[in-house]
Formats: C-alpha cells, sequence, structure tokens
C-alpha cells in the first residue's frame, strides 16, 4: 500500500474519531482496513461479525470522514475481510520500521485505556487505586507495582491507564510501554545487531516503565538476566516499574530467586474476574455508547451470566450478539442472546469432549507408565535419580495442567509443603528450558493427560 494512501486513511480515522463515541468507534469501527483509495473511493474490508451491522449504522459517519479528507465527492465501500490489508498505525505514529530517540515517549499506549474508563468492581477496586497512586506519584507510592490476574481482567487496561495519566500530568516525564515478548524480540535483535548500549538507552533512560505479560520472559536466561539489570538501573535512577501477570510472583516456576525478590519488593496486587454487576455495568455502557437498541435488558443479563471470567469475552459475545440482530432482524431480547451463545459454545463443548481437564491422579499414573516406576515410589521420600525427577516432572504437570494450588499439590504427592512442590516445578522448568529430551518427554505427558481415550 503506498505511504500517502496509508496517510490518508490515518487522517479519515482521525475524522471518524471526532464523529463517533470512543466506544463506539473501539467496538465497531476500529476493526476497519483500508484495502485501496482509487480517486475519491476508499475501499475498506471489515470481519464478518461486524459488517452487517457497521453498513447498517455507519455508512454515513463513514463517508463524511472521507468528505473531510478527500473533498464533497468522496464516498467509502465497504467489502469483506478476505484482501490482506497493511499493517495499521496509529494516529501521528512515526513508520514502523523508525525508531524513535532513546527516552522519546514511543506511541505505545493505547489513548482509550484510561482510568475514567475502567470499570470498577470488587475484584479490581485494590488494583485500581494502587495503580492510580503510582500514576499520581511515580517512584514515590509502590515501586514496582506488580498488578496479577487471569486473562481478560483488566491489567492490560490499569498498565496503559498509568501511562497516559503520567503523560498528561507528569510534567513531562517520559514513559515507555511494552510487552515481555516485545523486550525480548528487542534484546536479541540487539544482541545480534550490536546495538546493546542503545537497547539500553531505550528502556533504562525512561521515568516509567510498564512491562505487560511479564511471565513471559520465564526459561529465557539470557533475557532474564538483562530485565534483572534493566530492574535494577531504573529502581537506582527512581524510575517507576509497572508489571503484569497471569501469575503471582511466588508461583513462577523458572525463574531466578533474586528477580522474584525484586517483583515482590513493592505492592502485588490481584484481579479477579469481574462479578456479575461488573459484567452488568460493562454491558451497560457498551449498549450506552453505541446506542443499541435494547427490546429488553434480559438480553444482558444472559450475557453477563453466560460469559463469567474474562472482560474481552464479555464484549465480545455482545458484538456477536448484536450482529446476529441486524442480520435476522430478530428482537434483541433474552432469547436470541441465548441462541447465539449456544451457538457459540457448541464448538468449545466439542472440543472439551475431545481433551478433558487433567487431574492430580491423572497425572502420577501417566508419570508412573512413562517411566516405569510404581505410584507408591513416586509418592515416597526417596531421591533417588529413578524417582526423583519424575516426581519433578508430574508436580510440574499438576501446576500448568490442573490450576490446583501449590499447597494442594502438595498434599497430592505424599503431603509434601508448597515449597517443595515450587522447588520441584522450578528444577524441571530449568531442564525442560536445557534438554531437549527432557522438553520431549513433558509434552508427550501433556498430550496424554489431556487424551480422555485414557479413561
Amino acid at each position: 500500500m503506498p505511504a500517502d494512501a496509508a496517510e490518508t486513511w490515518n487522517r479519515i480515522q482521525s475524522a471518524l474519531r471526532r464523529q463517533v463515541s470512543d466506544g463506539t468507534y473501539e467496538l465497531w469501527l476500529s476493526q476497519l482496513e483500508l484495502t485501496g483509495i482509487s480517486g475519491n473511493v476508499v475501499t475498506v474490508a471489515a470481519p464478518d461479525a461486524v459488517r452487517s451491522w457497521v453498513a447498517d449504522r455507519f455508512t454515513d459517519d463513514l463517508d463524511a470522514a472521507a468528505r473531510a479528507v478527500l473533498g464533497a465527492d468522496a464516498r467509502v465501500e465497504l467489502g469483506g475481510g478476505d484482501t490482506p490489508a497493511p499493517a495499521r498505525r496509529g494516529r501521528g505514529a512515526a513508520p514502523v520500521s523508525a525508531e524513535p530517540p532513546p527516552g522519546s515517549v514511543r506511541e505505545e499506549l493505547n489513548p482509550k485505556f484510561t482510568f475514567e474508563q475502567f470499570i470498577l468492581g470488587d475484584g479490581n477496586r485494590f488494583a485500581h487505586a494502587a495503580a492510580l497512586a503510582v500514576a499520581e506519584l511515580p517512584a514515590q507510592a509502590y515501586n514496582p507495582l506488580f498488578l496479577y490476574g487471569p486473562p481478560g481482567v483488566g491489567k492490560t487496561h490499569l498498565l496503559h491507564a498509568i501511562g497516559n495519566y503520567v503523560q498528561l500530568y507528569g510534567d513531562g516525564a517520559t514513559v515507555r510501554c511494552t510487552t515481555a515478548e516485545a523486550f525480548t524480540n528487542a534484546f536479541l535483535g540487539a544482541i545480534h545487531g550490536g546495538n546493546v548500549d542503545h537497547f539500553k538507552a531505550r528502556f533504562r533512560g525512561v521515568d516509567v516503565l510498564l512491562i505487560d505479560d511479564v511471565q513471559f520472559l520465564e526459561s529465557k536466561a539470557r533475557t532474564e538476566e538483562e530485565f534483572f539489570h534493566t530492574f535494577n538501573a531504573l529502581r537506582d535512577a527512581g524510575a517507576q516499574v509497572v508489571l503484569t501477570s497471569d501469575r503471582m510472583p511466588r508461583d513462577f516456576a523458572a525463574f531466578e530467586e533474586r528477580l522474584l525478590e525484586r517483583f515482590e519488593s513493592g505492592l502485588v496486587a490481584d484481579m479477579a474476574p469481574p462479578d456479575f454487576a461488573t459484567r452488568m455495568t460493562v454491558l451497560r455502557k457498551r449498549v450506552q455508547l453505541d446506542g443499541v437498541e435494547l427490546q429488553d435488558e434480559a438480553a444482558l443479563r444472559v450475557i453477563a451470566e453466560r460469559i463469567t471470567t474474562n472482560m474481552r469475552a464479555l464484549e465480545g459475545a455482545l458484538i456477536r450478539v448484536v450482529a446476529y440482530q441486524s442480520l435476522t432482524d430478530k428482537p434483541l431480547d433474552a432469547q436470541l442472546a441465548e441462541d447465539v451463545l449456544d451457538r457459540l459454545s457448541a464448538p468449545a463443548r466439542r472440543r472439551a469432549g475431545q481433551r478433558t481437564q487433567p487431574t492430580v491422579d491423572r497425572i502420577v499414573a501417566a508419570t508412573c507408565e512413562l517411566f516405569g516406576v510404581t505410584r507408591e515410589d513416586l509418592l515416597s521420600d526417596s531421591r533417588a535419580a529413578r524417582v526423583a525427577w519424575p516426581r519433578q516432572v508430574a508436580m510440574y504437570l499438576a501446576r500448568e495442567h490442573t490450576g490446583q494450588s501449590l499447597p494442594a499439590i502438595g498434599r497430592s504427592f505424599g503431603g509434601r509443603n508448597h515449597t517443595t512442590v515450587l522447588h520441584a516445578c522450578k528444577r524441571a522448568a530449568q531442564r525442560v528450558a536445557a534438554d531437549p529430551e527432557a522438553s520431549e518427554t513433558v509434552r508427550t505427558l501433556a498430550e496424554r493427560i489431556h487424551d480422555d481415550r485414557r479413561d
């Protein structure tokens, strides 16, 4: 796609954002992709789930945005999502290949993720308060701040809210927001390209460093080492560090103890799945922002009752219900919501029939069979190599695949305490990362424990 076409599309998007609410843009229009510009005709692709709704509700807005940029005769044609589209750039962002100067603020923050847009509930109130305190007083309130919880509960939202707040009210404080995966890729690229000093300047020359999904640094020894030194350099310089993860620090099996100690040296705040009242508040807000006409609020209650663990899944379910309503012209009521969600859950039920949730007993039995040891040996106090490694593998698999707590796993393995289980998991993870044969063994066992044909 020519650069001028991408720039024109950016300007049209900016005009579109000014015409509709933030929620409407994010929910329905942010997924549009430019496929071409010919004269005054702009062709864009929309995903199947929202195309009809966008065509019905936002054609005038799209045309008006195009006219604001290209002139009175401009219009937008809406197509399907099968045509490949170029990578999108945020408003005002530099080309992807451009590298900002060390210490500058990157265009990495989502401007829609603010404290004002965050939905408070019993499961996230403490984390929200801690994040706001850090945003108001970087490196003075809690440093580091470690937010953990399952996917879709708002960790990334709070992370970006801190960055956006500091950008607005931080008197020029510099912010860098990235993911652990991006940090790893940048570090490896710096090593191979001989730009390690530039890498260090990028991540150590800021006032606030925000790292999302820090669990992805696990079992990456060189990157973990670099992050340890980056963390120390930032703390020594009086900079704020905020981290998010799907687990609390002590549940990491393969991180070095010294890094876990750094993670726990500030404030660790958990975020729980939203309760019913919070889920209803989220849905009501989305409906209000997008002007959705409800025949019966019971439709929202159905969605809130069925989608219980994940905010993204909750809003995704609402999108599908509303999109289906626009295609069928049926009333947007509880029955429609039930029908759509039943269709969504059918594939999941089929997958569940193929792969079952393993239990500790299943893991123990499969491990004993593969390694040729008895259950009594595996659960015994013996430290002989022929049973110590299988025991570590079994504990590691139990931690990764059952959702059981460390104390619960310890009780299933002969009454061991959680420290012993954590040590076993750490040793297993380290060996898996370093030994291909051990990795293959664990992979084979993981497949066996999920295969219900062995029952």
